[in-house]
């Protein structure tokens, strides 16, 4: 069975001020922390989610694109 291709780029849209910014997400680790590049807010994973990526991203983390459980 061929594997989909794992994207490595996300949109993160701010709660704060609504700015939106495309990342290259790592693929060793897990992001805890962003600050938006607009307000200076310091985002942190929702309750639930194992990254910024998870909870303000378009694209899951690499892990949970593959299935598997993240920062593990």
């Amino acid at each position: 069975m061929e594997r989909t291709p794992i994207i490595l780029e996300s949109t993160i849209t701010c709660p704060q001020c609504g700015h939106s910014t495309t990342e290259t997400m790592p693929t060793e680790s897990c992001q805890w922390f962003y600050e938006c590049k607009s307000c200076g807010t310091v985002l942190k994973p929702k309750t639930g989610d194992c990254c910024v990526y998870c909870s303000y991203g378009t694209v899951p983390c690499p892990p949970i694109q593959e299935g598997s459980s993240c920062c593990g």
